[in-house]
């Protein structure tokens, strides 16, 4: 094992110079852990909101830090208390927030929060799933409740967890209704959305009597989605906290996820992947060196799927 490695850190919270490519030392595993080496990691929004340091009231870090919270490679060392898994197997994981990530050569993730890489995948389509498609997971099925022949109504269809969400939608039952740009109509339709609402023709907040809206925006999008639902819905939103007082105005529950790791959800969605009942789209690739570039790419909110950094 090599002593020491490549991490892209930073050392204070900032702009996307404070991204800094370093030799640091490779991760000691804890006894639960294993210690995989990181061909592909996913880039998503959380990764540069924790950068700027909008998360400091959820998450408190240490510095230097790493980040990155996708995960797909290999296996090349075992805690002294894992079992089921061997040094070579290939793996895919939405690792602790709390820890360093996955923007380096090796990253150390507790056993529990790892499942086999889906097979019929290469490594950066891997790297792309386990955040958004488990946000996507939770948010419909644990908090959400989908059940076949629901309305779903799903913001930002377009993103990277948008497209997983749509799927996981349909592959559910659900009728899905998605906002998104002009341009991407044929890329939500193409996963699967019955109904398309191009934001900059129509407004989404005459939709009525909605089961279930999942707000992937905030804000004003949040604010008008309550009025879609019909009575007994309900609202999921990744981004704000639901505020009760109005979920109760409009006889509808409210949720905020924040995805937490979960390797048995993870392997049933490898297993639809294999299945073919859900596909990743990969909006762009960046080389390791490169991850300022691939939070630019982010932040503009332009991306048509998920961003990976090309580890190795």
């Amino acid at each position: 094992m090599k002593a020491s490695m490549q991490a892209i850190r930073q050392h204070r919270y900032g702009q996307r110079d404070v991204l800094q490519l370093e030799n640091v030392p490779t991760p000691q595993i804890a006894a639960d852990d294993v210690l995989i080496k990181v061909y592909a990691a996913g880039v998503n929004p959380v990764d540069w909101k924790i950068r700027e340091g909008y998360l400091q009231s959820m998450l408190a870090y240490e510095m230097p830090l790493t980040l990155g919270w996708d995960v797909a490679g290999e296996i090349v060392a075992l805690g002294e208390q894992v079992t089921g898994w061997q040094i070579g197997d290939a793996v895919y994981s939405r690792p602790d927030i709390a820890r360093n990530g996955a923007y380096a050569e090796f990253v150390a993730v507790r056993a529990s929060e790892i499942a086999k890489k889906p097979k019929s995948l290469d490594w950066q389509q891997a790297a792309a799933v386990p955040l958004a498609a488990l946000t996507a997971w939770q948010a419909l099925f644990a908090m959400g409740q989908l059940q076949a022949g629901e309305k779903v109504l799903i913001h930002a269809g377009a993103g990277g967890v948008g497209l997983f969400a749509i799927q996981l939608a349909k592959w559910r039952g659900a009728e899905v209704y998605t906002t998104t740009s002009g341009k991407n109509t044929e890329l939500v339709t193409a996963h699967g959305a019955d109904h398309v609402i191009d934001y900059t023709q129509t407004n989404f907040a005459d939709l009525r009597d909605l089961d279930l809206v999942f707000d992937t925006m905030g804000g004003d999008i949040l604010a008008q989605s309550w009025q879609t639902l019909k009575a007994g819905g309900r609202l999921v939103s990744i981004c704000d906290q639901p505020d009760e007082a109005t979920a109760h105005k409009h006889h509808v529950n409210a949720h905020f996820c924040f995805v937490q790791p979960n390797a048995a959800q993870l392997s049933e969605i490898a297993t639809l992947l294999d299945a073919g009942h859900i596909k990743v789209v990969i909006d762009s690739v960046f080389p390791f060196a490169q991850a300022a570039l691939a939070h630019e790419r982010s932040e503009s909110g332009r991306a048509r799927g998920k961003i990976v950094l090309q580890v190795i």
